[in-house]
């Protein structure tokens, strides 16, 4: 250590975790309960030369600590951490590997891989239980000392029943995207162009919702095939954002905090998709860069009989340990600077079941859950869980608590079996409703499901119909990779065709299905790209492939096109009749006090849906009463009377407009007429009338009145 460094070291304190500038100095606080020395190692301004190594002089409730003078932002550092490595035990610690701080706002460099980052001699014949002792600092990221310049964001706040969230890469949106700069093409500053933004925003989203963007690291398997980490689900760094994906890398967090106020000015929220379940190191045989060697014991589940070895309900070789104090205050932590010191709106966690996971498995009031509802921070924000994981009970569609959404596979699953004409009516019906079965519980309301039909992890929405199998060669896993559960139907050719009659089909199906996540109960979430038709050449599994296969392609052609306008068209008119956004669950029952029936589900013929019908019936109606209540005082509602009709037959049916009294049914949509736009409106249809229903279409109509008043 230099002379004037160890002169004016100092204690510090233990409170804030991480390394915390006060224009004098640098407070280091790093947690390990099982540890016997911390040093903090700084570099030039390159990375590549250790200029001082300090011990932190105290150690409080876990944490070891020390104030250390001079130090400024952008200075360079990382740890060593001195301890027993003993693997049977579950002590894996090694001071010849550079560790990054978990709580690092920025990193300066890439990780290369080299023998170097594994704790144990890789060609040892006792693998993990060997001792390495070479020098892995060249070949591992350094952390930055940052500023905390306090930040403040002005949050759209959008309702949870007006939300409709958008997926998208933040690198693939614009990396073939000719509006934007070329040398911004792929970063946050790309994707802050204002038009852009206003683009989005334009086709009625009101949140994008990023693949991961904190700091992760490209598997050694991808990089020994010369693939790359494209999702990024192999998170190292929970507070600092992506590098690669800024134009100037080491001002990655002021860009991301850039694009966070221009998605707000657009009136975008922003929702992140966190990897809180693993780690980058995966398991006994993994690297050592981080947790691992800080204090293996703490971060990770290991197996109660054999702690060398780790629990792997992930899939991904590691789980991280969210019933210990630490890791929970660790998440906590992250997700409340991202909030605060980022600017998001949500969070959307990755195998969410995980968060939830006690000793003896799920449980919805887990600590972690019961943390976020009552953090004041975390309270207010979007949480949304992937509810599921590959652990024992890790299916767990619907079983999160208050205050908490959840993707709904559910959904997705039935509404392309649906059209792909192999779900019948009575599968269907409940999704329609935002799932009543798995949701309506414990006061919960519609939005808490997030429905879907594709996402990041899959088929897009074209390839659906036109893939019968997954395409993943390029994957270099033998195409073997990936779910052969597609729940798609390619109408007769496998891949694209030069055949109208099978290229028009698909495009409906696209109508079709997207109007159904659209205009039902719930929160829906689109894709990127298949609001024009994005295609992945079949492949259902691109997360390594950072190449033209994942990135969007805006030359989207005269259908692209149209398909867009009429994605439009469909959020404009989920936004301008409310009925199909309630809050509150709607039900079946007759409400005697307020003479109101809610739904009324119809037979092709208008008659009300009988138990047999539903087991056979591919053509039905749902008719939504405009009067319905909307909340739970007992009031009539105002809103407009709609009725949807599904028909996932292949022939056209004769559809009889169902009888209400008074007034007459006016045509908002009709997925066999795309190009209709607002003019489809001029056709007004009288009660019973017989409307011929084209083959695998949906249409959606309203209830008007010849006169004011009428239809009351």
């Amino acid at each position: 250590m230099s002379g004037s460094r160890q002169k004016g070291l100092q204690e510090g304190n233990p409170n804030n975790l991480g390394a915390t500038y006060d224009d004098s100095g640098v407070n280091f606080a790093v947690f390990s309960a099982h540890a016997k020395a911390v040093e903090v190692c700084l570099f030039d301004e390159d990375g590549t030369r250790e200029t001082d190594r300090i011990r932190l002089p105290e150690y409080t409730d876990h944490v070891f600590h020390g104030w250390i003078p001079d130090l400024k932002p952008g200075q360079l550092y990382g740890y060593r951490v001195h301890g027993p490595y003993e693997p049977d035990e579950g002590h894996r610690f090694n001071p010849n590997k550079l560790l990054l701080d978990p709580y690092a706002r920025a990193f300066h460099g890439d990780l290369k891989w080299d023998p170097s980052l594994f704790g144990y001699e890789l060609d040892s014949p006792d693998k993990d239980l060997s001792f390495s002792t070479a020098d892995s600092a060249a070949f591992v990221p350094k952390a930055i000392i940052i500023d905390p310049t306090p930040q403040h964001f002005d949050h759209p706040d959008t309702p949870w029943t007006d939300t409709v969230i958008y997926e998208m890469h933040v690198k693939g949106y614009t990396r073939q995207n000719s509006a934007v700069p070329e040398k911004l093409r792929g970063t946050y500053a790309g994707l802050s162009d204002p038009k852009l933004l206003k683009n989005i925003r334009d086709m009625g989203v009101t949140a994008v919702e990023f693949l991961p963007v904190q700091s992760f690291v490209n598997s050694k398997f991808l990089a020994d095939k010369g693939l790359r980490n494209y999702w990024g689900y192999n998170t190292i760094g929970f507070f600092a954002p992506e590098s690669h994906y800024a134009a100037e890398p080491d001002n990655a967090a002021q860009e991301f905090r850039a694009l966070v106020r221009a998605c707000h000015e657009a009136g975008l929220e922003v929702i992140l998709d966190v990897v809180y379940n693993h780690t980058a190191e995966g398991n006994e045989l993994g690297p050592t860069l981080s947790f691992r060697g800080l204090d293996n014991v703490s971060y990770y589940r290991l197996m109660p009989d054999s702690k060398r070895h780790y629990i792997n309900e992930t899939g991904t070789g590691n789980t991280f340990s969210l019933t210990h104090l630490n890791c929970i205050r660790f998440v906590a932590d992250s997700l409340r600077y991202w909030v605060k010191e980022m600017g998001v709106d949500g969070f959307r966690f990755d195998l969410g079941t995980i968060l939830a996971r006690e000793e003896d498995g799920f449980h919805n009031d887990a600590t972690f859950l019961r943390v976020c509802r009552q953090d004041p921070v975390l309270s207010h924000v979007k949480l949304i869980a992937e509810p599921w994981d590959v652990g024992p009970g890790g299916y767990q569609v619907g079983n999160f608590p208050p205050g908490w959404a959840e993707w709904n596979d559910t959904f997705r699953d039935t509404v392309r079996d649906f059209w792909r004409g192999e779900a019948k009516s009575g599968a269907l019906a409940p999704r329609l409703l935002a799932s009543p079965d798995r949701f309506n519980h414990s006061g919960r309301q519609t939005w808490a499901s997030v429905n879907f039909v594709t996402a990041h992890d899959g088929f897009t929405l074209m390839d659906c119909v036109s893939y019968n199998e997954r395409h993943n060669d390029a994957n270099g896993e033998d195409g073997k990779d990936g779910s052969p559960d597609n729940r798609s139907f390619n109408y007769g050719v496998e891949g694209p065709t030069e055949d109208p009659d099978i290229n028009a089909t698909r495009w409906r199906q696209c109508r079709n299905m997207l109007s159904t996540l659209l205009l039902s109960q719930g929160t829906p979430m689109l894709l990127a790209g298949d609001e024009f038709g994005r295609t992945q050449q079949g492949n259902n599994n691109a997360y390594c492939q950072d190449s033209e296969i994942s990135w969007l392609n805006w030359e989207i052609g005269k259908e692209g096109a149209q398909l867009q306008s009429f994605v439009r068209r469909l959020t404009g008119l989920r936004r301008r009749y409310p009925i199909l956004r309630r809050g509150r669950f709607l039900t079946e029952a007759y409400n005697k006090e307020l003479d109101v029936q809610e739904l009324t589900w119809l037979t092709a013929g208008s008659n009300q849906m009988m138990p047999e019908d539903w087991g056979h019936d591919q053509c039905f109606g749902l008719m939504i009463d405009g009067r319905s209540q909307r909340s739970g005082i007992m009031r009539r509602g105002s809103d407009a009377t709609v009725l949807l009709v599904f028909n996932g037959w292949k022939d056209a049916v004769p559809f009889i407009l169902p009888e209400t009294g008074e007034g007459r049914w006016k045509l908002l949509l009709d997925t066999n007429q795309p190009d209709a736009g607002s003019e489809i409106e001029k056709e007004v249809f009288d009660q019973k009338h017989e409307y011929t229903v084209t083959g695998r279409s949906l249409l959606l109509l309203e209830l008007i009145c010849r006169e004011a008043g009428e239809c009351a």
